[in-house]
């Protein structure tokens, strides 16, 4: 009997912790595609789970940090999905790439559209949406989004709170994006080595087009004075001829 009851408990807790670590990872997340560095460039994708039984998600709206504005924010398509993206006027403007960015991008909006039957992020769903953004700062180790999301039921559920140190995970916690060290671009360096091939490429082909053509000229030489050479001959033998005839 006690062994039983000890079994049933363990079931309970058990799916008590099945339904806990179900309950926190089901929120509103960015993640990047491959790594998201300091100071370079990135694919991020937010990933949006519908966690009602009787609603879709037709809405998300994402907010930008404003201590480490991105001046570049570029996102792609989503099919069944109106996309709005608001900048805003920069309080201390941006340099990228030597120019000055006085604005950038504060929120990105995702709006379902198409018919009821299929409008949204349905029960049992997600949906990922994919943004190019950049330059990521040097000076940070993540990027926190506040992200909201409406169902077609009116309820709205603000992934706002940020995560404290040693604290436990808000129930509502706000998308993070861990950022990676900075990496030594290789892009520039594959150019120049891609150069340096192309240029010792053309300098050998260079090389095979005078050795080509100075052999052309040789052999047209040879064979301009081999015939040189028979025209003479035959001018001589005609000579010879036409005295024999003379004398004849």
């Amino acid at each position: 009997m006690n062994v039983s009851r000890i079994a049933l408990a363990g079931g309970v807790a058990a799916s008590t912790v099945l339904i806990l670590a179900g309950t926190a990872s089901a929120h509103v997340s960015v993640q990047p595609q491959g790594e998201a560095a300091k100071g370079g460039y990135a694919t991020i994708n937010f990933k949006v789970p519908n966690e009602r039984d009787d609603a879709s998600t037709t809405k998300l709206e994402v907010n930008f940090p404003t201590d480490h504005p991105l001046a570049s924010v570029m996102p792609q398509p989503v099919p069944g999905w109106k996309i709005v993206v608001t900048k805003s006027k920069l309080a201390k403007p941006l340099e990228v790439h030597g120019n000055k960015i006085n604005e950038a991008v504060s929120k990105v909006t995702w709006s379902a559209e198409g018919s009821k039957s299929d409008l949204g992020i349905r029960p049992g769903q997600f949906q990922q949406f994919p943004l190019s953004v950049g330059q990521l700062p040097e000076d940070a180790d993540q990027l926190v989004f506040k992200a909201i999301q409406t169902y077609d039921n009116k309820e709205v559920v603000r992934w706002i709170e940020e995560q404290k140190d040693g604290a436990e995970e808000p129930e509502s916690p706000a998308p993070v994006l861990k950022l990676t060290a900075a990496t030594t671009d290789e892009h520039g360096a594959a150019d120049d080595k891609a150069g340096a091939v192309g240029a010792d490429q053309a300098k050998d082909e260079h090389t095979e087009a005078s050795s080509a053509s100075s052999s052309s000229s040789d052999t047209t030489a040879r064979v301009l004075g081999i015939v040189g050479i028979l025209i003479g001959a035959a001018g001589v033998a005609f000579g010879v001829l036409a005295g024999r005839r003379r004398t004849a």
